[in-house]
């Protein structure tokens, strides 16, 4: 049975950057926990604030970052945290996979001696053990001859081994949380599957909550147990995964489950969000969403939606008009303004 208890809590999280230009608000008000064994998904577009609320939770953000709220592991503060006690956490109790995985290999040391040195650095044990749990843990990642491809470097591995042995090394030290940031960007349909499907035998080998950002919502649905819908640096939805998929209370996660192609066999046309996020420099007031949202009314230039519950659930939403979504199919809502930009283009 699943331990209940609480990992990672977020609280009211906000991260801005200075620039030449101006402020850049990048992520306004983040707050979610995770409970020991559950599988958040984090989905929005591409400037939405997903991965730099990642980095802030890892403090790995840059020293001009303006970081505010509160990021708790088991309790203890994270924000402001000395350094020291922050490399005893990352990589330890919590732990990342990154969209690249040449980001986190050194091409100049083979694969095995990189995993052995994760587990060194948190664990008292010889050389010759955490080699042993190299081998072991590649094995586990389903990386053929293991004792003999721990000997290779990373240039002698495809993308989707890379990724695998990455999350090999996440689990090295069976973490509490491991978040995975766009784990299965740029590989094909067929390798996707087995980095997630290695992501999941991480979590399920260490009893480990997740973190799994992406802006692809297909690639959560049959992961996630909640999913936290983000749009212009803040929480826009946040719900179970048949809540989400099924009864979406926000005319952008509508839009974004327009955009996915079916996979049942059944041929609809999709009906994709038209125009681009804002910038979050100068974000106008009201909601960001209404220049591209086609329930757009005169409220949603005045006053940007609370993230409220639908009802007694747990089920939250920012909009206005959420009641007005219930039963409401993304061509119903996004059709027509789709067909108008078409018309527009030619």
């Amino acid at each position: 049975m699943r331990d209940s208890e609480t990992v990672l809590e977020v609280e009211d999280l906000t991260v801005s950057f200075p620039t030449e230009d101006g402020l850049v608000r990048a992520v306004r008000g983040v707050s979610y926990e995770l409970r020991r064994g559950e599988v958040l998904g984090i989905v929005g577009e591409s400037g939405s604030g997903k991965s730099v609320t990642s980095m802030a939770v890892m403090g790995l953000l840059p020293a001009s970052a303006r970081v505010g709220g509160s990021v708790r592991y088991r309790g203890q503060e994270l924000i402001g945290s000395p350094d020291k006690e922050l490399q005893r956490i990352r990589g330890g109790r919590i732990a990342m996979v990154f969209q690249d995985p040449m980001t986190s290999l050194n091409p100049v040391y083979p694969v095995g001696d990189q995993i052995a040195e994760a587990v060194r650095a948190h664990n008292d044990v010889s050389a010759a053990a955490a080699r042993e749990r190299a081998v072991d843990l590649l094995a586990a990642m389903q990386i053929p001859r293991p004792r003999e491809r721990a000997r290779d470097f990373p240039h002698e591995f495809s993308g989707g081994m890379r990724q695998r042995v990455v999350i090999a090394t996440a689990m090295a030290n069976d973490p509490d949380v491991i978040i995975a940031d766009e784990p299965t960007t740029a590989l094909d349909v067929t390798v996707q599957a087995q980095v997630l499907q290695a992501l999941e035998t991480a979590r399920a080998a260490t009893d480990a909550a997740m973190v799994l950002i992406t802006h692809d919502l297909g690639v959560v649905a049959g992961s996630a147990d909640r999913v936290l819908v983000m749009y212009a640096g803040r929480p826009v939805e946040l719900g179970g995964v048949d809540d989400i998929y099924y009864a979406p209370r926000m005319p952008y996660t509508l839009g974004l489950i327009g955009s996915l192609p079916r996979l049942d066999g059944r041929s609809e046309r999709l009906v994709p969000i038209t125009g681009a996020p804002p910038s979050l420099l100068d974000l106008p007031p009201g909601c960001p969403f209404a220049p591209r949202c086609p329930m757009r009314a005169e409220i949603c230039d005045a006053d940007e939606p609370d993230l409220l519950a639908i009802g007694a659930t747990d089920h939250l939403a920012a909009c206005h008009f959420s009641a007005d979504l219930e039963g409401r199919r993304p061509e119903d809502v996004f059709a027509q303004t789709s067909m108008d930009s078409a018309r527009g283009t030619r």
